[in-house]
């Protein structure tokens, strides 16, 4: 099993920078990649960014070019999170995937931008 954590959510002002950090613990050995989701209420929980092992990323549309992704180890993930929007307020969930195809999945940290 694996349990993530996720730390950095809150308020921010829209134009501003926040930062969202994910560390596992457990049985982290053969992890892929580790990522982040995001979710409003009514709507699906769509991709924000992943990165794999290698440092190969992919981003959604809506966060090239504002936000960025980063492993800080093999069992932590960051997400910056610059000029953010009030479209980017949502309850953010950090994501890892094994070699063997499980998925699993934060509790979530709560964004919410500001005007």
């Amino acid at each position: 099993q694996v349990q993530l954590v996720e730390s950095g959510g809150g308020l921010v002002q829209a134009g501003g920078s926040l930062r969202l950090s994910c560390v596992a613990y457990g049985s982290i050995f053969s992890i892929n990649a580790m990522g982040w989701y995001r979710q409003v209420p009514g709507k699906q929980r769509e991709l924000v960014a992943v990165i794999n092992n290698g440092g190969s990323t992919n981003y959604a549309d809506s966060a090239k070019g504002r936000f960025t992704i980063s492993r800080d180890n093999a069992n932590t993930v960051s997400l910056q999170l610059d000029s953010v929007k009030r479209t980017d307020t949502a309850v953010y969930y950090c994501y890892a995937n094994k070699v063997s195809g499980m998925d699993y999945w934060g509790k979530g940290t709560l964004v919410t931008v500001s005007s």
